[in-house]
């Protein structure tokens, strides 16, 4: 035994009392991986830290089920991303859109004071916006061209699609808002529910406009896509009628400030 282990023993000794010393059933200085250092005897255990080893236990036992949540969590995340992708995958057309939108609509809350708490709410909700499309038959989401009048009414059906796969989810209910309420309009006309103004919640209101800014600015089978500056333009003259006045020009600041995404960063999109 080291010599700087056999006087710590040898202190630990000393420290008790003659009736425990006598007493000394087992000493342990390492517990589950860790230097606990707890003494057993006849009168209970002991540790050289001061704290009893059903303390440390207890420690333990909190810290491995803080692991096993984040080891949840990360699962549940990594599935979500995994139905996007099967959605990107199945809906060629709009590869890399979700993730662009997700990283734009997390810094526009930010920017509209969403607390940080709801950020991942938000994430999630921009994330999922389009899965009710899952649910519509190829020969409508995968259309080369507009749809007619019969194939906009089921294609307007998503957003009840998705609040229909989410709403038994409780970990996703938080972040229904997006997918949704983000085709309600300011003005009242949008769908499914006819929502107007401040009845929209503002975490859709605000979605709503990074969704059309992403949807214009790239190309679709049907049309090329818009550049920056009409883009812009058409969500300033939509202030009011489509989008919340007070919204647009928060996103059209983040994007004067900080620049549009850059193509590389989204590898799978266009």
């Amino acid at each position: 035994m080291e010599s700087g282990r056999t006087s710590a023993i040898s202190g630990t000794f000393s420290s008790l009392r003659s009736d425990d010393r006598a007493s000394l059933t087992s000493y342990s200085p390492f517990r589950y991986g860790r230097a606990v250092g707890s003494l057993v005897t006849e009168r209970g255990t002991r540790t050289t830290t001061g704290r009893r080893a059903s303390d440390v236990e207890r420690q333990l036992a909190v810290e491995a089920a803080a692991r096993g949540a984040e080891e949840i969590l990360r699962a549940y995340e990594a599935t979500l991303e995994g139905w996007i992708r099967a959605l990107d995958l199945r809906d060629g057309e709009t590869q890399g859109h979700s993730r662009r939108v997700v990283d734009l609509s997390v810094r526009l809350a930010e920017e509209l004071g969403v607390c940080s708490e709801q950020l991942v709410h938000v994430r999630r909700g921009a994330l999922l916006h389009d899965v009710g499309k899952m649910a519509l038959p190829d020969g409508i989401l995968l259309k080369a061209g507009e749809l007619d009048a019969e194939e906009q009414a089921q294609m307007r059906r998503h957003p009840g699609h998705a609040w229909e796969m989410l709403k038994g989810i409780d970990f996703l209910r938080p972040a229904l808002d997006i997918p949704y309420c983000h085709h309600e309009r300011w003005d009242g006309t949008g769908y499914p529910r006819g929502l107007k103004g401040e009845e929209i919640p503002l975490v859709a209101r605000l979605f709503a406009v990074v969704d059309v800014w992403d949807a214009l600015r790239y190309d679709r089978s049907y049309r090329a896509g818009w550049s920056s500056e009409r883009v812009r333009a058409h969500l300033a003259e939509s202030a009011g009628a489509h989008f919340d006045p007070q919204v647009v020009p928060i996103f059209l600041r983040i994007l004067e400030r900080d620049g549009e995404p850059v193509f590389a960063d989204y590898p799978n999109g266009r």
